[in-house]
């Protein structure tokens, strides 16, 4: 099991043949980076799996900039969108509404969506499962990691180890947005964050 960045980093210089990853994508400023990374060693497949975001607009306007960064940056890469099912995210959070960000509430809906991923990744025969969520310095790495092997074990799929951070991952994502004009929204994703972030303004 990796657990660190360095090895993560000597891992991918292993891979040979391009195995398939299927890549859970919040959105399309996250994924810039992330894929121009992995798409050397894997042959990578969105997965855009998001019950958590609000409203339904805003779930749809993630998904077309999403699309349009694949295009911009000339990618092969398919994009899979599951059912967007707010009810789930709903049920996986309750009773931890009010928790605030970066608390359990989180954590359940990261775990909602790594598990929806790994499922479909196992049922369809890719090699790997992995999530952008590790980009944002607001998204903590070691909780991401802790789902996903977890799942691994559950599923008997390759998680992989994901900081997409490092490296100035995140800096680099926004400058991949502002050269492509790609919309960055201003909350996580969910009507508690879009609240709270209104509350501080």
């Amino acid at each position: 099991m990796i657990d660190n960045y360095h090895d993560f980093k000597r891992f991918l210089e292993t891979i040979k043949d391009k195995p398939r990853l299927l890549l859970h994508s919040c959105c399309g400023p996250c994924s810039s980076y992330t894929l121009e990374m992995l798409t050397k060693y894997f042959t990578v497949t969105i997965f855009y799996t998001n019950d958590n975001i609000y409203p339904a607009e805003e779930f749809y306007l993630r998904l077309e900039e999403q699309i349009k960064i694949i295009d911009k940056m000339q990618l092969k890469v398919e994009v899979i969108v599951p059912p967007y099912e707010p009810d789930a995210y709903y049920l996986a959070i309750k009773g931890k509404e009010q928790l605030g960000e970066h608390s359990r509430r989180c954590y359940e809906c990261f775990t909602e969506r790594l598990e929806k991923t790994a499922h479909y990744a196992k049922q369809h025969g890719y090699s790997y499962f992995s999530t952008t969520l590790s980009i944002s310095p607001y998204k903590n790495s070691d909780w991401l990691n802790e789902i996903g092997y977890n799942l691994e074990k559950k599923y008997n799929i390759n998680y992989l180890y994901s900081n997409f951070k490092k490296e100035e991952g995140y800096k680099k994502s926004i400058i991949y947005s502002k050269k492509y004009e790609i919309y960055r929204q201003d909350y996580c994703g969910c009507v508690y964050s879009k609240n709270e972030r209104r509350n501080q303004e």
